[in-house]
């Protein structure tokens, strides 16, 4: 083991919040033992800002809810935790770990309960990479490393403690583990895991609880670095493991919309994890709905069904809650509307909860290369930036194209069928009646019928005819009193 001086790394006590400060000391307090581990004392000696800090302890979990009260909560069944709540801060405080009397393993040699209790020098042991076995006592200005963690930190090097085949059985997460570290950190993976890192230790991964994986999954879309891990899933085979039926290639779309996200991340906008689950299984989605299409399915109905198809296989690998689901269709099903609205319809989309989100799904497949668009990302992108004369006038643009459209649809239509000559059944003739109205014909239809006359035109007629002898006479309208008749 080696004593390092904190500040000699960068670390001071100045750099961390006062819930992780306020929970060592409580500790420390008591008469327990209180260290800051993990990745929060990992990024700090890289110059990242870490998310969240864990504490560690030779405190029991009923022994930190002595000192906490009604702030702990002790949660985990296979790894017993105590959660403390500082304000709105949450800090997750561990109890130092030995190695299990009995190994409670599955038949494939995953840890099923870890809940022995042990000593510091034991508890490192049983931690995953060295970089993440560094303790921090910020009090002490102390950092202790019982395995050469900086030396690893320095050379960018990810190592497993122990043997890698044996950490990936004991917990198959350790794989999207070193993958997500190995992403987010810019470092090389050991040789050692490289070796035995194949697509058949990836199976080990089924078994592993779907709702586990997809909390892990939230974290590889969450990190920042989605555009730098998606390649590293394919070739280590884990994308199979983790997303049903989806390709393994990242297409244009899934990596605009990875940089999107790792984007809006850097600038601090938040993201919701579901939207790239959307990205990926869209292809999915649509070959099911034009499955549902040839088999005649009313169009709404097809991409329904389609979703919840699509949705449901994805479940098997990876539970998406029920929430998450609804998003995802609903950004699916707003394609659809974005792409054709009715004119009456666009003010009131534009306010609909779901339009940002199927919006932002429109332009990066517009963006993408994807012409089914017919260019309506561009569209309500620069709709949303008008003042509402503007708007008015756009609409009222789109009305006119959209008729044109349906208009030139229509003839095309019509040139495309294939008329053939059919023999009237009445000969028309020359001169044809104005058609009277519907309700000057409904009185006829009481009445007898008259028989029709025989129409003539006027060169038929005689020249003697009286009609061709009557003449037109001029009226003195000066004569002629206008107003009512008595």
């Amino acid at each position: 083991m080696h004593t390092l001086r904190a500040s000699k790394y960068g670390l001071s006590i100045k750099q961390l919040p006062s819930s992780i400060v306020e929970v060592i000391d409580a500790l420390t307090k008591a008469g327990y033992d209180a260290y800051i581990v993990g990745g929060g004392v990992r990024d700090l000696m890289l110059g990242l800002h870490p998310k969240d800090f864990d504490a560690v302890t030779n405190a029991t979990p009923a022994q930190v809810k002595e000192v906490f009260g009604r702030r702990c909560r002790i949660i985990g069944r296979r790894f017993e935790l105590a959660h403390v709540y500082v304000g709105r801060d949450l800090i997750e405080v561990a109890t130092f770990r030995a190695p299990p009397k009995k190994a409670v393993t599955s038949a494939q040699g995953m840890i099923l309960r870890d809940n022995n209790w042990g000593t510091i020098e034991q508890d490192f042991a049983r931690r995953d990479f060295s970089i993440n076995a560094l303790y921090y006592q910020p009090r002490k200005g102390q950092v202790l490393d019982f395995c050469e963690a900086i030396h690893d930190i320095k050379k960018k090097t990810l190592r497993l403690l122990g043997e890698p085949a044996l950490r990936f059985e004991e917990d198959p997460v350790r794989m999207l583990r070193t993958l997500r570290f190995a992403a987010k950190l810019n470092f090389e993976i050991a040789d050692e895991i490289v070796d035995i890192f194949t697509p058949e230790m990836t199976q080990l991964l089924r078994d592993v609880s779907p709702h586990r994986l997809y909390d892990e999954s939230q974290k590889l879309f969450t990190m920042g670095h989605l555009q730098r891990v998606l390649p590293l899933l394919i070739d280590f085979g884990v994308w199979k493991q983790l997303f049903a039926e989806v390709r393994p290639q990242v297409t244009d779309f899934i990596e605009l919309a990875a940089k999107n996200t790792d984007q809006r991340i850097q600038i601090g906008k938040t993201i919701n994890p579901a939207f790239f689950y959307a990205v990926l299984l869209w292809d999915n989605f649509l070959e099911r709905c034009e499955y549902y299409y040839k088999k005649g399915v009313v169009p709404a109905e097809a991409r329904a069904q389609a979703a919840l198809d699509v949705l449901k296989r994805q479940s098997t690998r990876t539970v998406i809650p029920r929430f998450a689901e609804t998003f995802i269709r609903e950004v699916w099903e707003m394609q659809t509307r974005l792409l054709n609205p009715k004119p009456q319809q666009i003010q009131a989309l534009a306010g609909h909860a779901r339009f940002r989100a199927g919006f932002d799904f429109l332009l990066l497949r517009e963006k993408s290369g994807d012409r089914s668009t017919e260019g309506m990302g561009q569209w309500w992108d620069a709709y949303q930036n008008m003042t509402t004369d503007e708007k008015e006038k756009v609409i009222a643009q789109y009305n006119r194209q959209r008729a044109k459209k349906r208009r030139t649809a229509v003839v095309v239509a019509d040139e495309s069928e294939t008329h053939t000559e059919i023999t009237p059944l009445v000969e028309e003739r020359e001169g044809r009646r104005r058609s009277r109205s519907p309700s000057r014909n409904r009185g006829e239809a009481q009445q007898t019928k008259r028989p029709e006359r025989p129409d003539t035109t006027l060169s038929d007629l005689d020249q003697n005819h009286p009609i061709l002898k009557r003449k037109r006479v001029q009226r003195d309208l000066s004569q002629v009193i206008f107003g009512p008749t008595q």
